[in-house]
């Protein structure tokens, strides 16, 4: 599964993230995909989601 397509991304899924204010870092948070943000099919820096603890950031790994 490739963190970088919205096709891979389920809501429910368990995956890491790297938040707005961890990008410099590269910490990742994990959690459960409760909204998925990007529309587009792609995104090179990983596919924005909302997590049921109301974080946003860019999936980087798929759990």
């Amino acid at each position: 599964m490739d963190p970088k397509k919205r096709f891979d991304i389920k809501i429910g899924l368990k995956v890491n993230i790297v938040l707005k204010t961890d990008q410099k870092t590269r910490r990742l948070t994990q959690g459960v995909v409760k909204d998925i943000l990007t529309n587009s099919p792609t995104h090179p820096h990983g596919i924005k989601v909302r997590l049921q603890s109301g974080e946003v950031g860019r999936v980087q790994e798929i759990l």
